[in-house]
């Protein structure tokens, strides 16, 4: 079976609620799909979240210049991998290309399960399982937190991670509790400062919040400074979380080997995709480092079905709206779907509706 085409198309899905952050506001996803067709018929999709307008039209027009590099080869996700990484080696598979690269990869996976009638948890040599899933509560104030966790609970989460870094640390500290009082006592919190504190700011607000029972602390200063992360976990006994900005394997091999351990969270369309997945969950079982997600719960979660050390997965609804069936998410558990592949597939209705 072989690749015969690339179809690649920009839509942009309107948030159910901004996304907004210590660093920042998202008001939409501009996204990039791809599909991708062989000589037998069958396909394989993927998304890519470009984060901001400006980069999604070049995200596009880059995978559709990747066509002519994949066309007329084999459907073997690990050989393809390895070719289109090739074919980068002296530009380097960083920013837009490693993030093109791992959108050929995630539909290619897809594809290869779809061909031989397995879901992708499956294909890769696990058994379907639930994956216990946390929800996202955004930059939004002690109320509108304690709010939003209690919307999430009522939904039957039984975690949910805030975005926090506020003016002072009291805030940061009020929404924490105005969460657990909307969650109850046994309930995960995660809170996300994403990389807005300077080092000597982080380890004050560390100490603040070092009695509120936390899951997990992501992302307090910059995540790329390992020592940092190192010392700032030396000074706390709640977890440190990092990971989503760690490019492909060889970002977390650095990030490992520096001492940065317990706690990470490879990104699909940063880490590689499926096949960058693999090699950094082959990492995690040899350094005892547990695996989260970030974003693509509808992939992650069979990622995560075959990650020896699988903790939680991040659950998002923003892309529902192009979506057939979106991921099944209940009493806090994500179940993978048992139709082959990923179980992604496009509503096209809705997306001719956002097509740009």
């Amino acid at each position: 079976m072989k690749i015969t085409s690339f179809q690649v198309r920009c839509v942009i899905v309107p948030m159910p609620e901004p996304l907004r952050t210590a660093s920042g506001t998202v008001g939409v996803s501009p996204l990039v799909l791809l599909t991708i067709n062989t000589d037998a018929g069958v396909q394989g999709h993927s998304i890519l979240f470009s984060y901001g307008l400006s980069a999604q039209k070049p995200l596009a027009e880059l995978m559709r210049n990747l066509e002519s590099v994949a066309v007329g080869q084999p459907l073997a996700p690990a050989d393809l991998s390895s070719r289109l990484h090739g074919h980068f080696r002296m530009l380097g598979t960083e920013g837009l290309v490693g993030m093109a690269l791992a959108g050929i990869d995630m539909a290619v996976w897809d594809a290869f399960a779809r061909a031989h009638e397995l879901p992708l948890s499956a294909m890769l040599g696990s058994s379907p399982r639930p994956v216990q899933a946390y929800a996202g509560v955004s930059y939004e104030g002690v109320l509108g937190s304690g709010q939003s966790a209690e919307k999430w609970a009522r939904k039957g989460f039984k975690a949910v991670k805030a975005k926090i870094g506020y003016p002072t640390v009291a805030e940061d500290l009020a929404v924490v509790r105005a969460m657990r009082s909307a969650m109850g006592p046994d309930a995960a919190i995660m809170v996300d400062y994403n990389q807005s504190l300077n080092a000597s700011d982080a380890a004050r607000r560390l100490r603040v919040l070092e009695g509120e029972g936390l899951a997990w602390i992501e992302e307090p200063i910059v995540a790329h400074d390992h020592a940092g992360l190192v010392q700032l976990a030396a000074a706390t006994t709640t977890p440190l979380q990092a990971g989503e900005n760690w490019l492909g394997a060889l970002g977390f091999r650095h990030a490992f080997d520096a001492g940065v351990r317990g706690l990470a969270m490879p990104d699909a369309m940063r880490c590689g995709g499926v096949t960058g997945w693999q090699q950094i969950a082959a990492l995690g079982q040899l350094y005892g480092v547990a695996l989260s997600n970030h974003f693509w719960p509808e992939v992650s979660a069979h990622l995560l079905c075959a990650t020896p050390t699988a903790h939680w997965l991040e659950y998002m609804d923003w892309w529902n709206p192009i979506l057939k069936e979106p991921l099944d998410v209940r009493d806090g558990m994500a179940y993978t779907s048992e139709r082959p592949g990923s179980g992604m597939e496009f509503n096209e209705e809705a997306v001719q509706r956002y097509l740009v």
